[in-house]
């Protein structure tokens, strides 16, 4: 089992510099913070804040984590348009923003306006994922590690027969380095036969209902003969299973997802859905919004204690904070329970108590 965070967390969090207190209204409001530290307005563009994850989870810590070290926060959100983001920087920036920090709807689309705000002398922080900017400081989890602990839990229930891949965005980097992690633990088992890969495809915009569309499509194609899915988020493996489940197959074929969404927590206790590798999104946003304070004071993103370089798949290389997540499966449920990042009603809603240990 791997640790919950690594070194490169721990040294992160010592990022706080002053202390004062602010409130903020998530989603857009803030007010200003006095002390030492209160110059630092830190913006977060947020590429689709009605995701569960990022104002359940990240948004609170980020927002602590800049108070509590004198800052500021405001925020905007770009509700899953690229366009929309580019010019969210530009009005995070007209506001005051100090820093940005930036999860990426589309990694290539904002490239233009992330070099623009660095060359203004505003440092950015790329959010869980990646922009190719070599300036920019990259916080995310071991997303190739993430892939592979998916496939390890899939692979150790089939090693061989035939799998279904559904990756998320195209545009989002994450999708190919969860794809790489994958590879790592089938790959031998595709070229020597056992493992037939009966259809893999990208999600745009990690869509629940487009990831169902495509396994219904190739359940139809293959006659039903799927055995195991690599379905890289828990989103899309809610739709993969909806999709299982209409033809009878839902908990009969291990299916993979990550984020540790409550309802995909649920179906591993249930027994639909493999595994959830869990990522902790308190300490990836405690990380980054201690370091956006930093870079208020220096916005040289290799001065920030704790990251090392990280070769991109462009070849550039960017100051990067990694954490490790940690693979949830039936056997180790009570994790996620004692670290109260789910009640036991809603962990344990259907589920077989006399299997499932947590839930006795």
């Amino acid at each position: 089992m791997r640790a919950r965070h690594i070194a490169a967390l721990a040294a992160a969090s010592a990022l706080v510099i002053a202390a004062c207190g602010s409130d903020s209204d998530g989603g857009g409001t803030a007010t200003t913070a006095g002390g030492a530290g209160g110059g630092c307005t830190v913006g977060v563009s947020w590429n689709n804040y009605q995701e569960e994850r990022w104002a359940k989870w990240d948004e609170p810590a980020i927002k602590a984590a800049i108070e509590a070290a004198g800052g500021t926060y405001i925020s905007n959100d770009a509700k899953s348009s690229a366009e929309t983001q580019a010019s969210n920087l530009e009005n995070l920036i007209t506001q005051g923003a100090k820093a940005l920090i930036v999860l990426a709807q589309d990694g290539t689309a904002i490239k233009p306006a992330v070099a623009s705000a660095i060359a203004g002398g505003v440092p950015v922080i790329a959010y869980d994922r990646l922009i190719e900017d070599p300036k920019a400081l990259y916080i995310t989890f071991d997303n190739k590690g993430v892939g592979k602990m998916e496939a390890e839990a899939v692979f150790a229930k089939v090693p061989k027969g035939n799998y279904v891949i559904i990756k998320g965005n195209k545009a989002d980097a994450n999708a190919d380095f969860l794809r790489e992690g994958m590879e790592e633990v089938i790959g031998a088992a595709v070229k020597s036969g056992d493992i037939t890969i009966v259809g893999e495809t990208y999600t745009d915009n990690w869509d629940p209902a487009k990831a169902q569309a495509s396994m219904e499509q190739f359940l139809t194609a293959s006659g039903n003969k799927v055995d195991a899915v690599l379905a890289e988020n828990d989103g899309m493996a809610g739709g993969v299973i909806a999709a299982l489940e209409a033809q009878g197959l839902a908990g009969k074929v291990p299916v993979s997802g990550q984020d540790g969404e409550q309802a995909a927590l649920n179906r591993v206790a249930v027994g639909t859905q493999t595994v959830d590798v869990w990522k902790d999104a308190r300490e990836l946003g405690k990380a980054a919004g201690e370091a956006a304070v930093a870079l208020c004071k220096d916005a040289d993103a290799s001065k920030i204690t704790g990251a090392s370089p990280f070769t991109t798949p462009g070849g550039n290389s960017l100051s990067t904070i990694l954490l490790n997540p940690i693979a949830i499966t039936q056997d180790n449920l009570n994790l996620v329970l004692d670290a109260g990042w789910i009640a036991k009603a809603d962990l344990c809603k259907g589920a077989d108590a006399a299997k499932v240990a947590v839930c006795a």
